[in-house]
């Protein structure tokens, strides 16, 4: 009688554990990136197409040291028959889209189907979509009051860069690194201090900067004016366009030098507004004191809610790459 029932009992527990168990092995897909920063970025966008027959696991390209960054995944994937199936490298772009195979590094990521981009210069660029900045102000501050037309800012701030960034790439694609190169131009499209109630008088100060430079380097380089002008034409098939040159231009720039001048005024303010209105409201000092510290243990830092922001999923450079996932996992 024992030994029937503990047989049935193992016999149950069997069944159970192959029911549990897939009925066939997944099928693990290893994700090179470039860093610690990356990993979310690509973990939510391949997170989209796993199944009961595949799954992805992000790793850094060198589980034998910390060397990291683009250099290390492209060497690290490359040079291995695991490429393709069960391998791939996720990178930032930074001008290889746009230079279309003007160097080595830009043919090899451009034409390889294993090796998938950001098309845009880099995930910070992703983060800093327009579309999705007032959300970002919202999480970090809990005050949902419209200040700055982002969107609106962002396009005049492209506009401006634009035809001085046709020049930058111009260089790039030459293999002119020296004549303008990129911190320079990040120097003529920073900003100075945003003023909230005036905001585009920082974009007015950036425009004298941006025409002094291109006034020199239509001067200097006559020759070439019509050749980055037809340059121009040429990338707006890869999605550059006046109003988009933000989300190609650096990431960190754009980012800390660009969006963080932006919102940290904005968060300000709103911080501001959302502690007077508890002082206002509250019926005693000691209300006001537990309300006002119950709103700051609730707020995030600004620069780390932007870093986790990840309102960019309807933003076209977004749906390209899902694009390319797509047909990767469909022809492998």
């Amino acid at each position: 009688m024992a030994t029937s029932l503990k047989h049935n009992i193992t016999s149950a527990y069997l069944d159970a554990a192959r029911r549990l168990s897939p009925k066939k092995a997944r099928r693990r897909i290893v994700a090179y990136v470039e860093s610690y920063d990356d990993v979310a970025f690509w973990r939510t966008l391949l997170a989209e197409f796993e199944n009961d027959e595949r799954y992805f696991q992000v790793m850094l390209p060198s589980s034998t040291s910390l060397a990291k960054g683009k250099k290390m995944v492209l060497m690290n994937t490359l040079n291995t028959d695991e490429l393709g199936h069960s391998l791939i490298a996720c990178v930032d772009s930074d001008y290889d889209f746009l230079l279309q195979g003007a160097t080595n590094t830009s043919r090899k990521i451009n034409r390889n189907p294993y090796i998938f981009q950001t098309y845009g210069y880099a995930i910070e660029n992703f983060h800093c979509y327009a579309e999705s900045l007032h959300e970002v102000c919202v999480q970090a501050t809990l005050n949902d009051r419209f200040l700055i037309d982002f969107p609106a800012f962002l396009k005049r701030y492209s506009q401006i860069a634009y035809p001085l960034f046709l020049w930058n790439v111009w260089f790039y694609r030459k293999h002119d690194t020296h004549t303008f190169p990129m911190y320079d131009f990040n120097a003529c499209v920073r900003l100075q201090d945003v003023n909230i109630r005036r905001p585009e008088r920082c974009l007015d100060e950036m425009k004298k900067t941006v025409s002094a430079k291109l006034a020199e380097l239509q001067n200097n380089f006559p020759t070439d004016r019509e050749k980055v002008e037809k340059l121009g034409k040429d990338l707006e098939k890869l999605g550059l366009t006046p109003d988009t040159t933000y989300l190609y231009i650096q990431g960190h720039h754009i980012m800390d030098c660009v969006v963080m001048k932006l919102l940290t005024p904005v968060c300000t303010v709103l911080r501001r507004e959302r502690e007077q209105e508890i002082k206002r409201l509250a019926a005693h000092n000691e209300q006001f004191r537990n309300e006002l510290t119950s709103y700051e243990n609730s707020q995030v830092n600004v620069s780390l809610m932007l870093k986790k922001n990840d309102g960019y999923k309807n933003l076209y450079l977004y749906e390209w790459l899902k694009e390319d996932i797509r047909k990767f996992l469909e022809t492998t």
